[in-house]
């Protein structure tokens, strides 16, 4: 593989001719040098010229692209396969603006097994950063909370706040309907629970068919063994299991483990929508929707590589609705990548062509969804901008809060808003560092002042949030707020359009305010939402760190109450265990681990708890 640099091209026609007539790699970038697409070509020559030499094919995305490009680079393989895995890899190193990034509005859920001597089973919005087994991601929330309810139900996993490190003397209510197996009172050894733990891991891994045949292997064991009792329990266990297998069924009776994938269109955008099948069930559906490349396949194509580059697992048979560019490479590189065979199927007819009609209306469905919501944010921008007389659309929009209590653990708050949407990556949290007491005014004049600065550092830095000034910036607060803020961008010869969010007497958005006049809105009922979800969004985003910085003040205070417990080992224990809660569930081992943390402390700790 060899590597080729070009940089500052006068002319894009003339230097294309000089690339060479092999596979390969190309890079394009804008003019900070910033990577904004990576594509793959079987002959390098031929796909770099067509971009340059004429556009009237092009969709308005790779216009839009080659508009921008300023520089490229290119790499060559020996091999178009090898072109395929090379471009995979350096997309989802740099995640360039041009290529189909899938992100979808739902967020992610996750079942969550702890890692402890007695695990428990969780289902949550996040993965965090610690030892635990996560499951997943789902998109469809309700889904895994469901399939985490069965399995705390089917193999008597405890619900309960209870610090099983401890031995009660009696158990809680489930036990008694047969809803948990109590180890609070080692009704089960610590090896039992854990096992049963980890085939409940298995039965959301790898299905309900194989967990019901490993564990009928178990019983039978058992029964040779003369454990009557062990196997009549695990006789319950696959019953159980048979029973949430027969309510799931929904959907069909011949499908296995598959995936569904179907497009819907229209002139700017394509709409995806998978469906995800194990044991004939529908487990999941995820909608995507992205902007076309220069034809159909190639769209497929591309989706299919980034969709399966972010998951854990793919199933032996897609089915698809079209063509799709590159099949044998992308089967390829899913058999070297997954190590299994992959096949790509697109179904004439019977139950499969049904599931891909089924498929293709949902996604249909979501491309008119969110055309109309589309619709609905481009006329509340437009409306928002004639009612404060703005120059133009404001796409780009960041709101700011203050919070504090009597003055202390002051903090101040940034959303955005891109394209009428929450862009919750480019939030940001200001703790004030140069403002003592309780000066609202103050606080918010550090805040604008530190987020100009940081425009000021990052703005030849397009891939750093602070380095774009917005079209617009809301304060939540009245005319002293927004004249604080606006004194600041004069400081600076900043000159963004800036208002004031103001509430009435009961805390709920009333006006809009400028340097000396308000805005009444309430009669707007589209923009009056608008702007009353981002005054509600900043001020829970403002607010809820300040909560955060007073409980660890608060927790903290606690916690050096505890004999050889001082700051800097009550911020060390807070910030690994997050909350006092989680700290009393804490076992003296577990403290032990702790860098620097001596036993004889630890056990102070633990018996501060068992009191």
């Amino acid at each position: 593989m060899r590597f080729k640099e070009m940089r500052n091209m006068i002319n894009f026609k003339e230097e294309v001719k000089k690339l060479p007539d092999v596979p390969g790699v190309y890079i394009m970038k804008d003019e900070h040098g910033e990577i904004i697409y990576i594509g793959k070509a079987k002959n390098l020559k031929n796909r770099v010229s067509s971009y340059f030499m004429n556009d009237s094919g092009h969709t308005e995305k790779v216009k839009k692209m080659v508009s921008n490009i300023s520089a490229f680079d290119y790499i060559m393989t020996d091999s178009e396969f090898e072109a395929l895995v090379l471009e995979c890899s350096l997309i989802k190193k740099h995640q360039p603006k041009y290529n189909i990034l899938l992100k979808d509005d739902k967020g992610f859920s996750y079942i969550k097994i702890t890692k402890e001597k007695w695990p428990k089973i969780l289902y949550v919005k996040q993965k965090q950063n610690d030892s635990a087994t996560y499951i997943g991601p789902y998109t469809n929330s309700f889904s895994v909370k469901q399939t985490a309810e069965e399995m705390i139900k089917i193999f008597k996993v405890p619900t309960c706040n209870r610090n099983l490190d401890r031995i009660y003397k009696r158990p809680c209510l489930n036990y008694y309907i047969k809803r948990c197996s109590a180890p609070c009172i080692r009704a089960i050894s610590n090896e039992d629970y854990v096992n049963s733990i980890k085939e409940a891991e298995n039965f959301v891994k790898r299905g309900s068919s194989e967990t019901i045949k490993s564990l009928r292997n178990t019983m039978q064991q058992a029964a040779e063994n003369l454990n009557f009792e062990y196997a009549a329990q695990i006789r319950d266990r696959i019953k159980a299991i048979e029973n949430v297998k027969n309510r799931q069924k929904v959907v069909a009776y011949k499908v296995k483990n598959q995936d569904v994938i179907a497009c819907a269109y229209d002139e700017k955008n394509i709409s995806f929508e998978v469906f995800r099948f194990k044991d004939g069930d529908l487990y999941d559906s995820q909608n995507y929707i992205v902007e076309p490349e220069d034809s159909l396949p190639a769209t497929r194509s591309e989706f299919l590589e980034q969709y399966y580059e972010k998951t854990d697992s793919i199933p032996k048979t897609i089915l698809i609705d079209g063509e799709i560019e590159n099949e044998e490479l992308i089967k390829k590189y899913f058999s070297e990548h997954f190590k299994k065979n992959v096949n790509i199927i697109i179904p004439k007819r019977g139950e499969q062509l049904h599931l891909l009609e089924m498929c293709a209306k949902n996604a249909e469905e979501s491309l008119l969804r969110n055309k109309g919501n589309k619709s609905k944010i481009d006329d509340t921008l437009e409306e928002l901008r004639n009612i404060l007389n703005l120059k133009s659309v404001p796409n780009f929009i960041e709101a700011y809060d203050i919070s504090n209590i009597m003055g202390k653990d002051n903090v101040g708050g940034m959303v955005v808003y891109k394209n009428g949407k929450p862009l919750k990556s480019a939030y940001r949290k200001f703790k004030i560092k140069f403002v003592d007491g309780q000066d609202d005014y103050g606080s918010m004049r550090e805040v604008i002042s530190r987020r100009i600065q940081e425009y000021l550092n990052n703005k030849e830095n397009s891939n750093n949030s602070f380095g774009v000034l917005p079209d617009l910036m809301l304060i939540d607060g009245g005319i002293a707020h927004t004249r604080a803020a606006s004194e600041v961008l004069r400081e600076f010869g900043i000159n963004i359009p800036i208002f004031g969010m103001v509430k009435d007497s009961k805390h709920r958005t009333r006006a809009m305010t400028t340097d000396g006049e308000e805005i009444e809105i309430k009669n707007y009922g589209r923009l009056f939402n608008f702007i009353t979800n981002i005054q509600d969004e900043v001020h829970r985003y403002t607010i809820n760190y300040h909560k955060k910085l007073r409980n660890k003040r608060v927790v903290g205070s606690s916690l050096i109450r505890i004999k050889g417990v001082g700051h800097e080992r009550a911020k060390m224990l807070l910030n690994k265990y997050g909350s006092l809660k989680n700290i009393a569930k804490a076992s003296v081992e577990d403290l032990k681990l702790m860098h620097g943390m001596p036993e004889s402390v630890a056990k102070e700790i633990h018996e501060y708890f068992e009191k």
